[in-house]
C-alpha cells in the first residue's frame, strides 16, 4: 500500500484533497473517542466519575499542547528537507524530536503520578470527587508517554507526506480503547477491576499498543523516516534543531493555551447566564467541534504541503496551494455550517433531550455565530502556508488579539445594547478579525523572506529565496537522494 505522496509533483487539488481526508479522519476518530469514553463512565460510574475525568483530560490536554507546538515545528522542518530531497536533513529533525521528548515524556509521567494530588488541589478539584480524579489522573499520566510520542511521530509522517499511516494507528488506538474501556471498569473476564482508573488504563494500553504497532509497521514497510545502524546516533539531540524547534514550536504551543484560555474566560461569561444558557452553550460547543474539523485538517495539510514546495523552491506551487485549501474549506466548512442550520435541531437534541428548553437556545446561538466558521477555516489555511516557512510569532499575536481585546470587547462592551447575544456575536467578530489580519499577514507580511527553517546542518537552501521557481535545488547534504525513499530499499 503506498501511503506516501509526492507534494512537489503531484495535482495540487488532489493531492491537498488526498492528504487532508486522513487527517480530518484522525480529528474526527479523536473526538469521537473521547465522546463514548465519557458515555461509559457516565453511564457505568455515575456524574461524579465523568466529572473526574474533566480533571485529567485538562491536563493531558495542556500537555499535548505543547508538544502540538514542536510537533508542528517538526513537520515544517521534516517537509522542507524533503521538499529538497533532503532526506538525511529529514531523519535528524526526527532523532532530535523522539531523543527530546522521549526522556521528557517519561519524565513527566514520574513527576505526574507523584504530584497527582497537588495538581488537583492546584485546579481546584472538589473533595468530593478528589479520590475518583486522583485515580484517573495518576493512570492518565503514565499513558501519556505513548500519547506524546505518537502524537510527535504522527505529525513528523504528515511532514514527510504521509496522513494515511497516522489514520490506520489512530484508528487502532481508538478500537481498543473503546473495547477495553467497559472490560477494565466493570473487570469483566480475565481484566481487573479498576472503577475510573480502568478508563484511563484502557487509554493507556490502547496507546501503547498503538505506538508500538505502528514503529513496527515503519520498520517492516522500510519507511524512509526510520532510523537504523548508525543513524540511531541522530536520537543524541542536535542543538541547532532543537534550538530551531524550541523557537518555533514554543510560539505554537502557546497558541493552544491562548485559545483554552479565551474559552475559559468566555465560560465565565457565559455560567452568568443561567444553567439553561450553559448547557445549551455546552452543547452548541461539541457540534462546534466538528465543524472546526476540516478548517483544522485543510490547514494542516496545506503546512505539510507548502512546506515542502518552499523546500523544493517551487513557490508558484505555494500559492496554488493556498488558494485550493480556501477554495476547499468554503466547500467542506460552508457544507457543514449550511447541514447545521437545517439540522440544528436534532443535533442539539442528541445532547440536550427533546423537551429541553436549551435546545431553543442552542439553536440561537448556532443561527448567530457558526457561521464564523467559515472565516475560521481561511485563517487556517492560511496560517498553515505562513507557518510552513517558520513564521509563528505574527500568527499567535493575531490569535492573543482576535480573542481578547476583540472576541472580550464585543462580549463585554455590547451586552448593555445587545444583552445575551452579545456573547455569541463575539465568536463570528472575533473569526473575521482573524481572517483579516492572516489575510494582510500573508500578503504583506515578509514571511516569504524568513529563511532559518531550511538551515538544519549551517548550510542555508537555495530553496527558501522567494524568487525560486525552478525545480529543487541539490541537497548539500544528499544531492542525489531522490524523494521519500531510503538509500537501502
Amino acid at each position: 500500500m503506498r501511503t506516501r505522496t509526492d507534494l512537489t509533483t503531484a495535482p495540487i487539488n488532489r493531492a491537498l484533497l488526498m492528504f487532508s481526508l486522513p487527517t480530518l479522519g484522525s480529528s474526527v476518530l479523536q473526538s469521537a473517542n473521547g465522546s463514548i469514553d465519557a458515555v461509559w463512565v457516565g453511564r457505568l460510574l455515575g456524574e461524579d466519575a465523568l466529572a473526574a475525568t474533566t480533571n485529567g483530560n485538562l491536563v493531558m490536554f495542556l500537555l499535548t499542547a505543547f508538544v502540538f507546538g514542536f510537533g508542528m515545528a517538526s513537520t515544517i522542518l521534516i517537509g522542507q528537507a524533503v521538499g529538497r530531497r533532503d532526506m538525511a536533513g529529514a531523519k535528524e529533525v526526527v532523532g532530535t524530536a523522539i531523543g527530546t521528548f522521549a526522556p521528557l515524556a517519561v519524565l513527566i509521567a514520574a513527576i505526574g503520578w507523584v504530584l497527582a494530588p497537588q495538581v488537583l488541589a492546584l485546579l481546584g478539584t472538589g473533595p468530593e470527587i478528589t479520590p475518583l480524579a486522583r485515580a484517573f489522573l495518576r493512570v492518565t499520566f503514565l499513558a501519556m508517554p505513548a500519547i506524546l510520542m505518537q502524537t510527535m511521530l504522527m505529525m513528523a509522517l504528515r511532514g514527510a507526506g504521509d496522513s494515511i499511516t497516522p489514520l490506520i494507528f489512530m484508528a487502532l488506538a481508538v478500537v481498543l480503547d473503546v473495547i477495553l474501556n467497559p472490560l477494565f471498569i466493570l473487570g469483566r473476564g480475565p481484566f481487573p477491576q479498576m472503577g475510573i482508573g480502568g478508563s484511563a488504563f484502557a487509554m493507556a494500553v490502547a496507546n501503547y499498543t498503538s505506538l508500538a504497532a505502528m514503529l513496527a509497521y515503519l520498520y517492516l514497510r522500510r519507511h524512509p523516516l526510520r532510523l537504523t545502524g548508525a543513524e540511531l546516533r541522530l536520537l543524541v539531540p542536535e542543538p541547532a534543531i532543537l534550538r530551531l524547534m524550541l523557537r518555533k514550536g514554543l510560539p505554537i504551543g502557546l497558541q493552544m493555551v491562548v485559545v483554552s484560555s479565551a474559552m475559559l474566560a468566555m465560560m465565565t461569561l457565559v455560567n452568568r447566564e443561567g444553567v439553561e444558557t450553559t448547557a445549551a452553550f455546552g452543547a452548541t460547543q461539541q457540534l462546534w467541534t466538528y465543524v472546526q474539523m476540516p478548517a483544522m485538517a485543510l490547514g494542516a495539510a496545506v503546512s505539510a504541503m507548502a512546506a515542502q514546495n518552499i523546500g523544493a523552491g517551487r513557490w508558484d506551487r505555494v500559492a496554488q496551494t493556498t488558494r485550493a485549501g480556501i477554495v476547499f474549506n468554503f466547500l467542506l466548512t460552508g457544507g457543514l455550517v449550511l447541514a447545521l442550520l437545517f439540522l440544528d435541531r436534532i443535533a442539539l437534541e442528541l445532547f440536550l433531550g427533546r423537551e429541553s428548553p436549551a435546545v431553543a437556545i442552542g439553536q440561537h446561538i448556532g443561527r448567530l455565530a457558526t457561521w464564523g466558521f467559515v472565516a475560521f477555516g481561511v485563517s487556517m489555511v492560511l496560517f498553515g502556508t505562513i507557518r510552513a516557512n517558520g513564521q509563528v510569532v505574527w500568527p499567535l499575536i493575531i490569535l492573543a488579539v482576535s480573542l481578547y481585546p476583540v472576541r472580550m470587547g464585543v462580549a463585554l462592551g455590547l451586552h448593555g445594547w445587545l444583552g445575551v447575544d452579545a456573547l455569541w456575536l463575539s465568536f463570528p467578530a472575533a473569526m473575521l478579525a482573524t481572517m483579516v489580519m492572516a489575510g494582510a499577514l500573508y500578503l504583506h507580511g515578509g514571511w516569504r523572506r524568513i529563511g532559518d527553517m531550511a538551515q538544519l546542518d549551517g548550510h542555508p537552501s537555495e530553496a527558501s529565496s522567494v524568487t525560486t521557481e525552478a525545480g529543487p535545488p541539490s541537497s548539500p547534504r544528499n544531492p542525489a537522494l531522490p524523494l521519500a525513499r531510503d538509500p537501502a530499499q
